[in-house]
């Protein structure tokens, strides 16, 4: 997460991400998107340039310069505009600058899905991705080996999502297989999952059934949990057998456990007392 300071400078880049969604496509906005992620790459490869595009001892005009004379005709005007915001603020650090770059780029990519109208189908694949990857221990295991070029598994994921999920959505899986913030795969797909929540004002509910809960059972407990949170609420529903029945909800920090396996282990604990 970034720091308050490093979010000030964000900001800015933000406010010019946000214009120019507002009257642009949503393919248009994806394609600034992807020329984000891009130049995130290239700093990830690149230390020296990090350090120099958001070294303070320099002027906000020279790093400014820097980056139009690296990156014009290379990026879009869209994409230089925000880069050029982002090299004016102050960054902790050349890897927060890296972050706020690679942010950027996933910012511009929920807003193509949300333009699209297509956000909610964008997030709720990524969580069935997640859940698939983190069932399948082999693939989770491919996926996320970071010895194999992100290249060779960027790869492998069109082959399994193209045509089958939002091209939204796989680009943001790509994302990931680098390590979205410096997390691991799976852990960069929660987040994703989180901020495509967040980008439609919705809390995320993570629901562990015994059983799949009825249509009707699912609109409820989403209408309860958003009276109860003061904001809309998205599902996400695991099927575990292993709980025996009941139900367990995690919002944030919150779980309330209502599980027959948490009550036969407090009923095991009781009598080994």
């Amino acid at each position: 997460m970034m720091s308050i300071g490093n979010r000030d400078s964000y900001a800015a880049a933000t406010d010019e991400l946000t214009a120019y969604a507002s009257s642009a496509s949503a393919a248009d906005v994806a394609v600034l998107g992807d020329e984000l992620l891009s130049v995130a790459r290239l700093l990830s490869g690149e230390p020296r340039l990090r350090r120099a595009l958001s070294d303070s001892s320099t002027t906000p005009a020279r790093r400014t310069e820097l980056v139009g004379a690296l990156l014009t005709g290379k990026v879009g005007a869209p994409a230089l505009t925000v880069l050029t915001a982002l090299v004016s603020g102050r960054w902790s650090s050349p890897s927060e600058f890296l972050t706020a770059v690679e942010q950027a780029g996933v910012d511009a990519l929920l807003s193509s899905g949300s333009s699209a109208g297509e956000l909610s189908e964008v997030e709720d694949e990524l969580f069935r991705f997640a859940k698939v990857v983190s069932a399948e221990k082999a693939l989770g295991g491919a996926l996320g080996d970071s010895s194999v070029p992100a290249s060779r598994r960027s790869e492998l994921v069109r082959e399994l999502l193209t045509g089958k999920a939002n091209p939204v959505t796989v680009r943001l899986v790509e994302v990931a297989l680098s390590g979205f913030g410096g997390r691991g795969f799976v852990a960069s797909l929660d987040r994703l999952v989180e901020l495509a929540a967040d980008r439609q004002d919705r809390d995320l509910a993570y629901v562990t059934v015994a059983r799949p809960l009825a249509e009707a059972d699912e609109q409820a407990l989403a209408a309860k949990l958003s009276e109860l949170y003061g904001r809309g609420v998205s599902l996400k529903v695991t099927v575990d057998p292993a709980i025996v029945g009941g139900i367990s909800v995690k919002v944030g920090s919150d779980l309330y456990d209502g599980t027959i396996l948490r009550r036969l282990t407090e009923a095991r604990k009781a009598f080994a007392k």
